[in-house]
């Protein structure tokens, strides 16, 4: 499998709501870094600390929450997937639509390093319900 094939197979696991085929191919010492602004916001380091911090608070705080990647561009141990979120807040009723660019590092197969960029204006408005 490439790399470009990882990641695909990891946003199917997204989709899918599969969390082994999500964490498949994370490396143990993963850091995964979630963008300011974001509602969870901050860099995660290993898998068990991104279900806790991040997974679950998205499959409990959200109805229908989606990251759709449309394009993919590789390059030797990195990918770049862009693409868009979508999804509810529960707590306001709010729906969003954001564009994101995600950056993924791979090294030997494993994934070492994710890094999130996401227009947070479009997030924030969903968590405040304005």
């Amino acid at each position: 499998m490439t790399n470009i094939d990882i990641i695909k197979a990891l946003y199917a696991g997204f989709a899918a709501g599969d969390m082994p085929a999500i964490l498949a191919d994370m490396a143990p010492d993963i850091a995964w870094t979630e963008a300011e602004g974001y509602p969870y916001a901050g860099t995660f380091h290993g898998p068990q600390a991104i279900v806790d911090g991040v997974f679950i608070r998205l499959a409990t705080e959200w109805d229908g929450y989606q990251a759709i990647p449309d394009r993919y561009v590789g390059e030797g141990d990195d990918v770049i997937a862009l693409g868009h979120y979508s999804g509810t807040y529960k707590a306001t009723g709010k729906a969003f639509r954001a564009p994101f660019v995600h950056a993924w590092t791979l090294r030997g197969g494993r994934i070492v390093r994710f890094v999130q960029y996401v227009d947070t204006v479009l997030v924030q408005r969903a968590l405040q319900g304005d």
